[in-house]
């Protein structure tokens, strides 16, 4: 993966994050917002339905690579898309075979 496109995923998903957050007030009101609505709940379940076949994915490649997967997993399901995102930032570069 093109690492310099996924920290500029990072960062600019950091910024959005932190805006929405001093938008809504803190975590809880933003929490909030996925329990108001049939809309919401169907984002809310899209999102964990994500992060599912990510953790999937990321569990393979863990496998594969020798590299721990309980940390990444219990990381990502703490702060959603920045554990994915810093998985595979920090994943080492493979030796082609």
């Amino acid at each position: 993966m093109n690492k310099a496109l996924l920290i500029f995923v990072l960062v600019v998903f950091a910024a959005l994050t932190g805006y929405t957050l001093m938008h809504y007030g803190g975590l809880f009101a933003w929490l909030a917002f996925y329990t108001r609505d049939p809309a919401s709940w169907q984002i809310f379940a899209d999102l964990v339905i994500t992060m599912c076949l990510l953790l999937v994915f990321m569990k393979r490649d863990a496998q594969a690579n020798g590299r721990p997967f309980v940390p990444w997993a219990v990381f990502s399901l703490a702060v959603g898309s920045f554990g994915p995102l810093l998985y595979f930032i920090t994943a080492k570069k493979r030796v082609a075979e």
